[in-house]
């Protein structure tokens, strides 16, 4: 019996999105671009590295686990009895990946043709674990060398240095793949238990978008996901260890074989806890300040760039997740501590009757150009779609968000976020 389907019309991009939740509780979107000779289809769980305490629907206690789990599930699942699972889709002339971040786990692939044989592969090879003894103890020597490499990269330990310093005990300080020491605490029962929990269907979300039929797509979905499981009375409940709203360290340096001194600044959010449109509008106008502030257009920005203190490397974002959030700054510099302390003081000075309208029009413009310009990325548009999603928000109301946002919720944004007392500074040095 085929689901029902609801179609959302998204008049300011022109595009229709089709969804529907199968009786499993799993959600699809679909959303079809006939101009487009490409499909791209995204299978994600809401399961990150910084799941580690959680409860089990229907089962008494906290579960505990070691860093890493979620990332060692990607590799685990990618590993099937009779091969790997690559070579299924390079046989259709797909291309296929998957990534674990902190707070979601996805799988992928894109196509120009034999797109339904490699959404039956995408659906088939997730919902089949094969863990035994022997392949999950191998996979840690491959996942230990793959820490051990990034323990190397000076962008990678930079990034991480620098959560470090903003966090005292959230996990999000822990590296993605966890620790050599962490790993070696798992086991297959830890796998299992973690997959029948958070890749049961009800956690999990198909987004596909690209050249496709909304019947054929939703029809084969519905015959190639399991049949024996049913949405859960209770949702998961994900344990996190109370974060205070100071920074754990205001300087980390390391040394390695770097060329030039890379290097991070945070500036830590302390108004967390909440999801939905709430969270993408604070992401929207954090946004839109960071542009006012940091963008290329910028007095700083020109300042630091003239004095040769940042070059094209130099790049920030922010962060927004339902429990952490931040803002941060990247590049390379010949003199980290000298742009920190240019930075830290023209954030001190600033008032707010400095941010003016012609400066949030600008950064308000260049962040809608952006998006119009990506929404032609089908890759964008799914793993934008599902990290929002994830969070309760709808990452295709963003125009909307942004259109409601004044140069008032930016200055109220300015001196709710950027102080001086919480923000850290990571340098990786050159040896």
């Amino acid at each position: 019996m085929m689901a029902p389907v609801k179609e959302i019309n998204m008049d300011r991009v022109r595009e229709k999105l089709y969804y529907s939740k199968l009786d499993s509780g799993l959600e699809v979107f679909i959303l079809p671009k006939k101009e487009y000779s490409k499909q791209y289809a995204i299978f994600a769980t809401n399961f990150g590295s910084v799941d580690m305490r959680f409860s089990v629907p229907g089962e008494d206690g906290i579960t505990e686990v070691p860093a890493g789990v979620a990332h060692f599930l990607e590799h685990k699942l990618f590993e099937e009895e009779e091969g790997n699972v690559f070579d299924r889709f390079s046989r259709l002339g797909a291309s296929a990946n998957a990534y674990t971040n902190f707070t979601s786990t996805a799988y992928l692939f894109s196509s120009t043709t034999n797109f339904y044989q490699c959404l039956e592969v995408l659906l088939d090879f997730v919902q089949s674990p094969h863990f035994t003894d022997e392949n999950v103890e191998k996979e840690k020597g491959i996942i230990s060398q793959e820490i051990r490499m990034y323990d190397d990269n000076g962008e990678w330990k930079s990034f991480f240095n620098m959560l470090q310093g903003l966090y005292h005990r959230h996990p999000v300080r822990v590296d993605i793949a966890g620790t050599v020491e962490s790993i070696s605490g798992i086991d297959k029962e830890v796998l299992y238990k973690c997959y029948s929990n958070f890749y049961h269907p009800d956690n999990m979300v198909l987004f596909v978008v690209g050249n496709i039929d909304i019947n054929d797509t939703l029809e084969l979905v519905v015959n190639n996901i399991k049949g024996n499981l049913s949405e859960r009375e209770e949702d998961i409940k994900r344990y996190y260890p109370k974060e205070p709203d100071g920074i754990h360290a205001e300087r980390i340096e390391q040394v390695l074989a770097v060329s030039q001194p890379i290097f991070n600044i945070g500036v830590k959010d302390s108004k967390v806890g909440f999801g939905g449109k709430e969270l993408l509008s604070k992401d929207t106008v954090t946004s839109v300040l960071l542009e006012m502030l940091f963008g290329k257009s910028s007095a700083l920005y020109q300042r630091l760039y003239s004095e040769g203190l940042i070059d094209d490397s130099f790049g920030f974002d922010f962060v927004a997740e339902v429990d952490y959030s931040y803002s941060m700054l990247g590049g390379e510099s010949p003199d980290p501590d000298k742009l920190y302390s240019i930075i830290e003081k023209a954030m001190a000075e600033m008032k707010t009757e400095d941010l003016r309208e012609e400066d949030f029009r600008l950064a308000r413009n260049k962040l809608l150009g952006r998006y119009l310009r990506n929404f032609d990325r089908l890759e964008y548009i799914a793993a934008n779609f599902i990290a929002y999603h994830f969070k309760g928000a709808n990452f295709l109301d963003f125009i909307e968000v942004l259109e409601q946002t004044d140069l008032e919720a930016v200055k109220r944004r300015f001196e709710e976020h950027i102080k001086p007392w919480a923000s850290s500074l990571s340098v990786v040095s050159p040896q």
